[in-house]
């Protein structure tokens, strides 16, 4: 057993759209100003929130998810990736409580402080409220015990209105409200369909953080953020080593584009530690897959966004497709899917050839189609699992497809809502769900082997 003393805090918030992503983003801006080496987390299924963290610390973000991980897979992911770190900052996902089902806290952020021991710093919108927010606090505060709420911010708050607020809260509360964050349009982050937008695609993202850090600088207390994150409590965990299932270190082609950038590092890094070497490629932009590649990773994104310049690169739509009919493994998720369809639709209504490996197309819903996590069970036979095998996942999309496939069976977690889904054969795997790789290691270990396998047969 290994011990793990990083100093660690968690920023979460009452309900999702209360800036936590904003302002931990220039939290991180604060703290690396004052020369912290930090490690950044983000709990829950979530791709888009990570790489505005990672631009900020040029060091990638891991996903803290008790959904696809247990309480102690969970620890020794935080305890071995943060040891050389001087603190550990972690994201909350929606509000605090909210969990599996919306129901239940397994999976919130509260459930991962709990588990790791991380006090947790609240995000409150300050809006149009004074005492009331105390009473919203106290709520969070005693709605579970042992909430590990040690610190509040006020958000979207005045300066002569905090000071009635933290008088307030402090009063009535009992907690520390270490300062506010004015409304600032200069430092907000934009939104659309999924979320946020991607981090790549702000073109004045740094001066936006930046102006987020000089704000928290003049109106939060960092000082006692830094040591609520050191009053941490220690734990311990297991460590991990991840052995090599080849010897022929193949080449996986992960898409890496703005139109394909949802991929969890932790599933990167699993690939990795199973032998196979991975060289990024861009769809947009390539004529060609790499000449090098034994196998394929087509990620989630937003190709719905660039459908039209998908479709007008044929010579890289040709080469996909042509991997494909030679029996090169592909895995392609959720937007991965419908760049191996037939035809993509716009969000203009505009409808554009693809790959055309996957028959059918795929349009806007203008709501979510299907949401959350899943439980997959294979009913046919393929590179990726055998029938009766189960592997969890995720879903997220407003996009449809008129044909899903049918290869594996999706049940949702305390829900009766189930359907088919998937395509799967000797050398493919696609479909709208996500999936958090050391979630399946059986899966990544049959991806691995089919691109090592496909590797020897071109030698």
């Amino acid at each position: 057993m290994s011990q793990c003393s990083t100093p660690r805090i968690l920023i979460s918030a009452v309900s999702s759209g209360s800036g936590k992503t904003t302002i931990t983003s220039g939290l991180l801006r604060c703290l690396t100003r004052r020369g912290m080496k930090l490690e950044a987390y983000k709990c829950g299924p979530d791709y888009i929130d990570p790489m505005f963290h990672k631009r900020v610390l040029d060091t990638p973000c891991r996903n803290l998810d008790l959904f696809f991980s247990t309480e102690d897979e969970v620890r020794t992911l935080l305890g071995q990736s943060s040891q050389s770190a001087d603190l550990a900052v972690l994201e909350g996902v929606m509000g605090f409580y909210d969990g599996l089902g919306g129901t239940t806290t397994q999976a919130s952020a509260y459930h991962v402080a709990k588990a790791t021991q991380t006090p947790v710093v609240l995000i409150a919108d300050g809006r149009g409220t004074s005492l009331t927010l105390a009473s919203v606090i106290k709520g969070v505060q005693e709605f579970r015990e042992q909430s590990h709420i040690a610190g509040v911010i006020v958000n979207r708050c005045s300066k002569s209105a905090f000071s009635l607020i933290s008088r307030a809260v402090e009063t009535e509360c009992k907690v520390p409200v270490l300062g506010f964050v004015p409304v600032e349009h200069d430092a907000a982050l934009e939104s659309r369909h999924l979320g946020l937008i991607t981090a790549d695609e702000v073109t004045d993202l740094q001066a936006r953080i930046d102006k987020m850090a000089d704000l928290l600088e003049d109106s939060v207390d960092i000082d006692r953020f830094i040591a609520i994150a050191r009053d941490a409590e220690a734990f311990a965990y297991d460590p991990l080593e991840i052995e090599p299932v080849v010897k022929n270190a193949p080449v996986i082609a992960v898409a890496h584009d703005n139109a394909f950038c949802f991929y969890y590092e932790e599933s990167l890094e699993r690939l990795h530690q199973l032998g196979a070497t991975l060289v990024d490629f861009s769809p947009l932009h390539d004529d060609e897959l790499p000449k090098v590649a034994d196998a394929l990773y087509l990620g989630g994104g937003y190709p719905e966004l660039y459908a039209e310049q998908l479709s007008a690169n044929e010579s890289m739509r040709s080469s996909v497709k042509r991997a494909y009919e030679t029996g090169m493994p592909i895995f392609a998720e959720c937007g991965g899917f419908l760049y191996l369809k037939e035809r993509l639709t716009d969000m203009d209504g505009d409808e554009w050839p693809q790959a055309g490996i996957l028959p059918g197309g795929a349009h806007y819903t203008g709501k979510l189609s299907r949401f959350g996590y899943i439980e997959l069970t294979a009913q046919q036979a393929g590179f990726a699992a055998q029938p009766g095998e189960t592997f969890r996942a995720h879903e997220f999309h407003y996009y449809d497809s008129d044909e899903n496939g049918t290869a594996f069976h999706a049940q949702k977690p305390l829900s009766k809502r189930n359907w088919d889904c998937c395509y799967s054969d000797s050398h493919l795997f696609a479909g709208f769900p996500h999936l958090y790789l050391p979630a399946a290691p059986r899966f990544a270990e049959n991806f691995v082997r089919a691109a090592s396998a496909f590797k020897e047969a071109k030698e």
